[in-house]
């Protein structure tokens, strides 16, 4: 579980960007190398402690192989109630 902020944020980040990117076509594939890309760039610009890294990297690969995360909602139908 992560309880330092800045790496919430990071991880809040990433996964809008996972359904945004799933939204769009792409699949796990494509989302894990975007995540490969991240944390490069979060361990080069040392935004946060290595410690830190690793474990958001460890959170997000937990939420990219939870199919519910990305799971399409179907709209229920409306139902009449005989009101008017």
């Amino acid at each position: 579980m992560l309880q330092d902020t800045q790496t919430i944020r990071y991880y809040q980040k990433l996964t809008d960007a996972f359904v945004e990117l799933w939204n769009r076509g792409y699949h796990q594939d494509d989302m894990r190398m975007y995540l490969d890309g991240y944390l490069a760039a979060l361990r080069q610009s040392n935004a946060i402690e290595p410690y830190l890294i690793h474990r958001l990297e460890e959170e997000a690969i937990r939420y990219l192989h939870d199919g519910s995360n990305f799971a399409v909602v179907q709209p229920e139908p409306e139902r009449y109630h005989g009101y008017y």
